[in-house]
């Protein structure tokens, strides 16, 4: 296995992670809070994670694609911003966005230079 192909099922795995567990399954505090600091309704949080599930299986499954790669580092960078915005409390806590964010980042990267043109 290569490195970019690590990266890309690493940063995959994140993003079906992310979509489910905190999402999905748990509807998490801090998720909410999220919401709540835009004044958006907390149902939007079951759209939220069936869209970073359906990113993460697209980055897995389309391997010789480069586009869900850069959707979910575009998505990476705006989510970050966002949270500097209007949540920068989070910005301190342990595995935070801003340190979760960096390394899928990175991720992202390498998994882009590996990638093999379609």
């Amino acid at each position: 296995m290569t490195d970019a192909l690590l990266a890309r099922l690493t940063l995959g795995a994140i993003f079906i992670y992310h979509g489910l567990v905190p999402k999905l399954l748990f509807r998490d505090a801090s998720e909410l809070q999220l919401l709540d600091a835009h004044g958006l309704p907390h149902s939007l949080l079951l759209l939220a994670g069936a869209g970073e599930l359906l990113l993460g299986l697209l980055i897995v499954s389309l391997r010789r694609q480069g586009w869900p790669l850069y959707l979910a580092m575009a998505a990476l960078l705006a989510l970050l911003v966002d949270v500097v915005i209007f949540a920068p409390a989070v910005l301190v806590q342990a595995f935070n966005p801003l340190s979760l964010n960096l390394a899928a980042l990175v991720l992202g990267v390498i998994a882009l230079r590996g990638r093999q043109p379609s």
